[in-house]
């Protein structure tokens, strides 16, 4: 069984993959108008759940932690939707690439939202 300081790293890790990942797609987008307001949109939603991650480990309290996690996941959420933008047009000639990223958002939206809700659930017996 992995320890919390582990699994800590591994979310890092899976969030910083992630950023990168988006900005993979981002660089992968048509010079169009569409594609250029998608891309600044995307970069942005996309990088700000790994950078806000380490506010959140330094959060101090656990509503401080649940605000972070909030932010987190309303990032990832934006971001799937420009992806789901991205790939319905198709703005990008590599759709599975795209795809593979859109996967990885949504099973980091359904992390996030589940450590969200085990947060408020000890919080609510805390208090």
């Amino acid at each position: 069984m992995k320890t919390g300081e582990s699994r800590k790293y591994d979310l890092e890790e899976r969030l910083i993959s992630f950023a990168l990942q988006v900005l993979e797609v981002s660089e992968m987008l048509s010079k169009t108008y569409a594609a250029n307001h998608i891309s600044g949109q995307i970069v942005r939603s996309g990088t700000s759940p790994a950078l806000n991650y380490g506010e959140a480990q330094a959060a101090e309290s656990i509503k401080d932690f649940i605000h972070e996690m909030g932010i987190i996941l309303k990032e990832l959420r934006e971001t799937s939707i420009s992806l789901k933008i991205i790939i319905r047009r198709p703005l990008v000639s590599d759709i599975v690439t795209a795809q593979k990223c859109l996967s990885e958002c949504q099973e980091l939206i359904a992390i996030f939202a589940s450590s969200i809700k085990t947060a408020k659930n000890k919080n609510i017996k805390n208090a």
